[in-house]
């Protein structure tokens, strides 16, 4: 399989060296050259199969020319091996028509554990034996830090700078990312939001005296073998609702897209999709954008729900590539005059082409803490607030009362302990792995928000090795 950029000049790769780039060198994001197709016969013969099985099944076409099938089924049965339920993402049923897909069951409690331990694996495989050390930048707005961090700590060859926005992120967010102390893993507290850390990322991948001095990647969602990996789940759930005889509705919590792009990807491939839900909170973006084709960032409101507070969502670029029928160009001009106004109005025609798959709604915090108390008292599930806003998102939508609607939980309702008690009176427990968390010695840098600041710390870091 060949990847190509969304803004159609960068060299194209094979998946691994897509993998190990993470960003394009034309400041595009990675996608594969055309999306495979699966049969309905392929579809439904992925039932009965457990969840490695299903992950080589959907993910071979994507590693084409990289790993045979035998090498994927041991990064997939290493990664999915470490999670707390042998179903890896459980289906919980909540009324007679409304499931929740659970995605928090591996070491970080948070669905981003589903990509990462996988994508760990990767980066492990294609540096083993080599004499070239990667350097892992991300930026998170709270569960793609600690579950990064969980995947590579203590491995060979890689080191990693993870920038988070100082005081915005839950307390059991920040320790699982700042009491690991391997000598490979940095954490910084940059003074501004998630979208001014995810910024410095991206200006450190185009920076050329950055790239000349480290071996750059990303484990965001920006890296396209996170997304693949998160494109799993979706034929998971969904063969297990009936599909392909059957088409399922997902109501996704979003904030960089990534997530929901995957659910996007999957229809492509011949996944009977009835719906996308894009469901977010006040920092409503992306809502906006596909209801009325309004791209504007303005300032973030920092609310009980930090993963989807972002104003700007970087994998967003990757749908606009398709809408736009693939002219890279047209995207690298469209992105320019965002990056220069902060602003851009989206095509009526492409608006139309992602509005045959795509829903959304704007979740705020009323509409958040009904949906925890309704989960509770109907479903007789404590969830967290970034699946509450999904669920409300998922029960306000129109859609044929025979068709399941799948909210993905994307994190354990414990990372989020007292948002959850103020809503339903309940404190969920940390579960036993995570141990003594808060006894835990902390270890991170607070810096300015700063490129040049961030930068310099970055490279003296990773220059004493």
């Amino acid at each position: 399989m060949d990847y190509i950029s969304t803004r159609g000049s960068a060299p194209t790769l094979d998946f691994r060296a897509a993998t190990l780039a993470g960003l394009a060198s034309d400041g595009g994001l990675y996608v594969p050259a055309a999306w495979p197709q699966m049969s309905a016969q392929d579809i439904r013969a992925l039932a009965g199969l457990d969840y490695a099985e299903t992950a080589v099944r959907v993910m071979m076409p994507f590693v084409a020319g990289v790993l045979d099938e035998a090498e994927l089924r041991e990064l997939c049965r290493a990664a999915y091996g470490r999670f707390s339920h042998d179903a890896v993402t459980p289906l919980v049923q909540l009324d007679h028509r409304h499931w929740l897909l659970e995605l928090f069951h591996g070491p970080t409690l948070a669905f981003k554990d589903v990509a990462l331990q996988l994508l760990g694996q990767l980066f492990e495989k294609f540096l083993s034996g080599g004499d070239t050390d990667l350097t892992i930048v991300g930026a998170t707005s709270g569960d793609t830090g600690s579950a990064a961090i969980e995947a590579v700590a203590g491995r060979e060859h890689i080191r990693i700078f993870m920038l988070h926005p100082e005081g915005r992120v839950s307390d059991v967010q920040r320790r699982q990312m700042t009491t690991v102390l391997a000598p490979n893993v940095h954490n910084i507290a940059i003074d501004g939001s998630f979208d001014d850390a995810q910024a410095m990322v991206k200006r450190l991948f185009g920076d050329a005296e950055a790239r000349s001095a480290l071996t750059l990647s990303a484990v965001n969602s920006i890296n396209w073998a996170r997304l693949m990996a998160q494109v799993v789940y979706y034929f998971y759930a969904a063969v297990r609702l009936g599909a392909p005889d059957r088409a399922i509705a997902f109501s996704v919590p979003t904030g960089n897209f990534g997530d929901v792009f995957a659910g996007y990807v999957a229809a492509r491939m011949g996944l009977p999709v009835a719906r996308l839900v894009v469901a977010t909170n006040v920092n409503d973006i992306l809502h906006r954008a596909l209801s009325r084709g309004d791209y504007s960032a303005g300032s973030v409101t920092a609310t009980a729900t930090p993963s989807m507070d972002i104003q700007v969502s970087s994998n967003f670029e990757r749908l606009l590539f398709d809408l736009a029928g693939r002219d890279g160009a047209a995207i690298d001009a469209m992105m320019a005059e965002f990056d220069r106004s902060r602003a851009m109005s989206i095509p009526e025609d492409m608006l139309a082409g992602a509005r045959d798959l795509f829903s959304s709604a704007r979740i705020d915090a009323d509409g958040m803490t009904l949906a925890l108390r309704w989960a509770q008292e109907h479903g007789g599930q404590i969830i967290d607030p970034h699946s509450a806003v999904g669920l409300a998102a998922a029960r306000a939508l129109d859609i044929d009362a025979d068709v399941p609607v799948v909210t993905l939980a994307t994190a354990h309702p414990a990372k989020f302990r007292d948002a959850v008690e103020r809503a339903t009176g309940v404190r969920p427990a940390l579960p036993a792995r995570l141990g003594n968390l808060f006894d835990r010695e902390e270890r991170y840098e607070k810096l300015p928000g700063d490129y040049d600041a961030v930068k310099a710390h970055i490279l003296r870091e990773a220059a004493r090795g």
